[in-house]
C-alpha cells in the first residue's frame, strides 16, 4: 500500500511518500526532491510502545506525539548528513517517524509485529543554521512532517482491501525494488 502527501512547509514544497512492504515500510520526507539520507529504525518486539497521545489544552494547535522508546536502533543505510547537527536531526526524525507508524498500527503495544521502519530524509537546510540548537524553522518544519506522517498513518489505517500488481504483491522490499514493482 502506497500513500503520498505534499504540503508547502515554511514556503518550501514537501512530500512525503509512506509505502508499506510485507517486510518494512518505506517513508521518503523530501523537500529537494531526492531521496536523501537513508536510516533504518528497528526495535525489539518485546518493548512496550507508548499510546499515541492526547492533544495538550494549553497548546491545542501543536500536535502531541508519541514519545520514541530508548530500545530504538537507528541504522544509517546510504547517504550522510552534512553536520552532526543535521545528523542529530536526521536521527529525531527517523525515530519519531518509526513510532508513530509502530503505534498507529498497535491495538495493544505488546501484541503487534514491528517492521523495520526505512526513513529517507531530504530537507532544505535552514538559512538560520546554528550547531547549538533547533532552530524556529527547524521546529516548525518538524511540526509540519510529523502532522503529516500522522495523517497518512490514520489514511493507512482505514484503507480499504489491498490490491495486488500484476503478477502478484511483493513478498519485500529488495524484491519490489528490484523487480520494478511497487
Amino acid at each position: 500500500m502506497t500513500r503520498q502527501l505534499s504540503r508547502e512547509l515554511q514556503g518550501v514544497p514537501t512530500e512525503i511518500l509512506v509505502q508499506t512492504f510485507a517486510d518494512r515500510i518505506l517513508v521518503l520526507v523530501t523537500q529537494l526532491g531526492r531521496v536523501g539520507n537513508l536510516i533504518q529504525t528497528t526495535i525489539p518486539d518485546t518493548t512496550p510502545l507508548p499510546v499515541l497521545a492526547v492533544r495538550d489544552p494549553v497548546q491545542p494547535n501543536l500536535q502531541a506525539l508519541p514519545e520514541p522508546p530508548s530500545a530504538i536502533q537507528l541504522t544509517p543505510l546510504l547517504g550522510r548528513a552534512p553536520s552532526p547537527h543535521i545528523q542529530t536531526l536526521h536521527s529525531l526524525y527517523a525515530a519519531q517517524i518509526a513510532t508513530i507508524l509502530w503505534t498507529a498500527r498497535s491495538s495493544n503495544p505488546l501484541e503487534v509485529s514491528r517492521k523495520s521502519v526505512v526513513v529517507g530524509i531530504a530537507l532544505r537546510r535552514s538559512d538560520a543554521h546554528d550547531d547549538q540548537g533547533l532552530t524556529e524553522y527547524e521546529r516548525s518544519v518538524f511540526a509540519g512532517v510529523m502532522s503529516m506522517v500522522l495523517e497518512l498513518a490514520t489514511a493507512m489505517l482505514f484503507a480499504g482491501p489491498k490490491r495486488h500488481l500484476a503478477g502478484g504483491a511483493c513478498q519485500n522490499y529488495g524484491d519490489c525494488y528490484a523487480t520494478g514493482r511497487r
